[in-house]
């Protein structure tokens, strides 16, 4: 086998196996990752009013991780840390690619009291990983720029995936991506990403092949069409609307109820992909040889850009510290390995993807390669693994209310450290999944000696930290921030009461819009 710097995980590093025809066959992999998905999005999850019946299936074919993990509160370290198996500390890429760092954070006219650390703006070509299956990528990839697309990183096909992070375009055609030709006016982005894997899947049905297909679905701008928005708006119309929508936390007003109708079709638009998936396996007698992941790089939008969900009973959402920002579905589908409806509350985390696909496909981990995840194969065959704990370092400003923070979580305890002013938080997610009930001067014997191991992960990594700013002004942050949690929070209840009105008109503002059937 051929060692290559593909994608630093490329292709999870799994998938490169050499096909043996003297050996049985290897199994197939569909890795499925949604953008922005939080984990009660959907229907198998608790969800009253999103509808995902295919990713429902997923959880029920094999294991649902009930305390799945993403490695960040934001998408670029997430998915970094799927392909590599290394935490984003390891990999360089601690928040979302394009973000300001240093001095051009005061562009941002957030008057913060600290600058970012700067960061890695590619996938490093040093990741190492395997190849020899055929690999094929679809959709988001946000991990690095022309030279560090999924064909640089060991992918054999890519359809769509670029530098950025969001459907330029929109997610009806015509979109506006040079590596997916746009189809004609109208077609849906998330299905001709699922049909694109589907005729790769009918394509390469003889040889072992890695299918990752990654949506861009349900990242911002939301849309749907007028039937499914029609849908979902009477639903949330029979649900009622006359409560509170919308609470202030912290730094941000965040979203407390799901009731979005737009957001719903593009969850629904995003399912009804997985099933084209699955149908092209189911009809290709592939299903029972084809190892299926599931899972989203970070929490529900909950606040900040779209405001478009509500991730509770979790705390916040995308790029908070709370459970709302990092947990998320987490489901492993491996033939003749997991049982049907099986679950799980051993914690999984995004690192632990590697490892596992290629303890699965039988593939040993590249020594170059450090690996920070263990395998999962234990739990899946009905077992478990020894109790360790789990890290999160992101030193940056969540564009959603996030803060400079960094988490150790040991079974069901959690600190969280706030690098602006070196205060600690202490939850027992067990007995307070909402983390409400601040437990580090109570239980401050179990909250000194996780501050002590935090703080020497933290030196041994190392971590970057972000920089006091010596412009900050107290006097300023305050005004901004009285500013965004009065005024949005009202505007916010406006829109979203015209937003599901039965006059409610298509339209391109910035919340979402609803385009042609």
């Amino acid at each position: 086998m051929m060692l290559r710097s593909l994608l630093a995980l490329s292709v999870l590093g799994l998938c490169s196996l050499e096909a043996d025809a003297t050996k049985a066959k290897r199994p197939n992999i569909v890795f499925i990752l949604a953008d922005d998905l939080g984990a009660t999005d959907l229907s198998n999850e608790g969800s009253k009013f999103y509808e995902s019946p295919h990713i429902d299936r997923i959880s029920r074919m094999g294991m649902k991780f009930t305390r799945g993990y993403a490695t960040c509160q934001v998408c670029s370290p997430s998915r970094a840390s799927i392909l590599t198996g290394k935490y984003p500390v390891n990999h360089g890429i601690t928040t979302w690619i394009g973000d300001a760092s240093g001095e051009d954070w005061r562009k941002r006219k957030r008057h913060d009291s600290h600058l970012p650390p700067d960061y890695e703006w590619n996938l490093r070509a040093s990741e190492h990983t395997l190849a020899g299956y055929k690999t094929f990528f679809a959709g988001k990839w946000h991990l690095g720029s022309k030279g560090s697309w999924p064909n640089d990183h060991g992918f054999d096909i890519n359809k769509g995936g670029w530098d950025v992070g969001g459907p330029r375009g929109g997610f009806f055609a015509p979109w506006q991506n040079p590596n997916l030709e746009s189809g004609p006016d109208g077609e849906s982005l998330p299905i001709r990403l699922g049909q694109e894997t589907a005729d790769f899947i009918q394509n390469h049905k003889d040889q072992p092949f890695l299918a990752y297909l990654s949506f861009y679905a349900v990242h911002a701008p939301i849309q749907t069409t007028p039937t499914l928005w029609k849908k979902y708006q009477e639903k949330a119309v029979s649900a009622g609307l006359a409560r509170e929508r919308f609470i202030n936390d912290r730094r941000l007003p965040v979203r407390q109820v799901q009731d979005c109708p737009v957001y719903a079709g593009l969850i629904e638009q995003m399912d009804d992909a997985v099933g084209i998936v699955l149908k092209k396996l189911d009809d290709l007698g592939l299903t029972d040889n084809t190892i299926i992941c599931f899972t989203s790089d970070n929490g529900g939008v909950s606040s900040g850009d779209n405001f478009s969900t509500s991730c509770l009973p979790f705390r916040g959402g995308k790029g908070r510290q709370w459970e709302g920002g990092i947990r998320e579905p987490f489901y492993l589908y491996a033939p003749g390995v997991t049982k049907a409806n099986s679950t799980t509350d051993i914690p999984a985390n995004g690192i632990d993807w590697y490892p596992t696909l290629l303890e699965l496909a039988g593939v040993p981990s590249p020594k170059q390669q450090q690996v920070d995840g263990v395998s999962l194969v234990p739990v899946l065959n009905g077992g478990t693994i020894s109790e360790r704990p789990l890290y999160w370092h992101y030193p940056h400003y969540g564009n959603q209310g996030g803060e400079p923070s960094s988490i150790l979580m040991e079974d069901e305890w959690k600190l969280i450290y706030y690098h602006e002013d070196g205060r600690h938080e202490l939850y027992n997610i067990d007995k307070d999944v909402g983390e409400q009930k601040d437990l580090y001067a109570k239980q401050s014997k179990r909250a000194n000696a996780m501050r002590g191991r935090l703080h020497k992960w933290l030196k041994s990594v190392p971590a970057e930290f972000p920089a006091k700013d010596p412009q900050y002004d107290p006097a300023k942050r305050a005004a901004y921030l009285k500013n965004i949690n009065t005024d949005r929070k009202a505007r916010l209840e406006k829109q979203h009461a015209y937003y599901v009105a039965p006059n409610y008109k298509p339209n391109k503002d910035w919340w979402g819009s609803v385009t042609k059937d």
